[in-house]
């Protein structure tokens, strides 16, 4: 009875265990999203700049260029609103994270965001792809 019980905790324990780290990767993207939208309403183009992969600093070597363009082309990001996590999907070494955004306009977007997992086992911020959100039908 006893080794019963110890075998079913066991395989409780792994399944728990499995469930933590299987939204690993979705909570470590999440956490650079925030903090990268954290550096853009502060200002804070280093901490901003940080957060880019590879591809993205070699687009964009310099910090203050990616900055003024994310001023420019993303500027729901720049300035939310509000935003929240949407939907993620993990395959492979790369995460996609919807961020459903409020927009300062009163617009609501949709920012898909692209990281990808370093050699380091961070994650970063590969492309971002914007969508405006179409208007539910009005009460």
């Amino acid at each position: 009875m006893v080794r019963i019980v110890f075998v079913a905790l066991c395989l409780t324990f792994s399944i728990c265990l499995g469930a933590v780290f299987a939204d690993e990767p979705v909570d470590t993207v999440q956490s650079v999203i925030r903090a990268q939208i954290k550096a853009f309403l502060e200002d804070d183009a280093d901490t901003a700049y940080s957060f880019a992969s590879p591809a993205i600093r070699t687009k964009f070597p310099d910090k203050i260029v990616f900055f003024e363009m994310v001023k420019r082309s993303y500027q729901h990001l720049y300035r939310p609103g509000n935003f929240a996590f949407g939907r993620s999907k993990v395959l492979g070494d790369e995460v996609f994270q919807e961020v459903l955004i409020s927009g300062s306009d009163g617009k609501d977007w949709t920012a898909i965001y692209d990281l990808v997992e370093q050699p380091d086992g961070s994650y970063k911020i590969n492309g971002v792809m914007m969508l405006q959100t179409a208007s539910g039908p009005q009460l």
